[in-house]
């Protein structure tokens, strides 16, 4: 298998060339599931490994061999991501607020917690945990956020299933097709469509900044 020697977990592209379908699984297991996880890429990673299964696989990672497998990917992305919140649920539970005792710093934010708090408050336990698979950074916080408030596990696992397969099944059949329609040319599309994807990932977080910023003054 070939394997880059230096991998950007950051690069969506490096982590797929490098580690293929495990890598994929893990990251997505990993930023659903474990607090650390919240900066790494979980929509434009779901989004190229679709590509990846499609027929301009070769045209994009720049290998005539790559190719990903497409059931594989829709069976294995929604189990990680399931499971991955399923972790971040029981961790929530079990350790409660000790979870979330600890100073701001680099890889921790209080207003991670307070945002993911909002959710619940403002649409509910069932539609907060499947709308927050669209958020980045929500989607890492709420599931331990869940846990501590009390969510049950039946209710959570059946909103965090549904969320879970939506997400990850939409955006890689999203990146399957758009990789087919544009063979030969996706090259030209690839930067801008996943700048669209960042766009609109990380507009519900620029919102609520601007809007915790307005209620603060």
């Amino acid at each position: 298998m070939h394997m880059d020697l230096a991998v950007n977990v950051l690069d969506a592209q490096s982590v797929i060339t490098a580690f293929g379908l495990i890598g994929i699984l893990a990251i997505i297991f990993v930023e659903t599931g474990l607090l650390v996880g919240f900066f790494l890429p979980g929509d434009s990673l779901l989004f190229l490994a679709g590509v990846g299964a499609s027929g301009a696989a070769a045209e994009v990672f720049g290998r005539p061999d790559f190719h990903l497998s497409l059931p594989a990917l829709l069976i294995g992305a929604p189990v990680a991501a399931v499971c991955g919140a399923q972790l971040g649920h029981l961790m929530g539970a079990r350790l409660g607020p000790k979870l979330f005792a600890r100073p701001n710093s680099r890889m921790f934010k209080q207003a991670h917690v307070a945002q993911a708090e909002a959710y619940f408050l403002r649409y509910g336990a069932g539609k907060a945990i499947v709308l927050a698979r669209f958020v980045p950074v929500v989607r890492t916080f709420l599931n331990p956020v869940a846990g501590l408030l009390g969510v049950r596990g039946g209710t959570f696992f059946m909103w965090n299933a549904i969320g879970g397969v939506v997400w990850t099944v939409g955006i890689t059949l999203l990146g399957y097709r758009l990789g087919d329609s544009l063979k030969g040319s996706i090259d030209s599309y690839m930067l801008p469509v996943i700048a669209l994807i960042m766009i609109v990932s990380f507009s519900p977080v620029l919102i609520e900044v601007v809007r915790s910023r307005r209620a603060a003054r």
